[in-house]
């Protein structure tokens, strides 16, 4: 689980250096995938707040859910209770 953590961290450390300010490949973009046409297209701070975005909402969803098990649990076991 940390091995992911860190290569990420080094990524964006890492692209913030001025010799990584154009992307490798990039005059062959109009015969690559669809995919990397569109991160072509588009700047790459929106990518990454797209991505961010997603991660964020996604644990949003997963709160949300968790605690609504939980209340529920709770319930039970007070209505078993009583």
């Amino acid at each position: 689980m940390l091995q992911p953590l860190i290569t990420l961290l080094l990524f964006f450390l890492g692209a913030s250096d001025p010799q990584f300010e154009d992307w490798e490949g990039m005059e062959e973009v109009e015969y690559s995938s669809s995919f990397m046409q569109l991160l072509a297209s588009n700047d790459l701070i929106f990518v990454v707040l797209g991505v961010s975005l997603l991660i964020w909402f996604t644990l949003l969803f997963f709160i949300v859910r968790l605690d609504r098990k939980v209340s529920q649990l709770e319930r039970q076991n007070r209505d078993q209770n009583s």
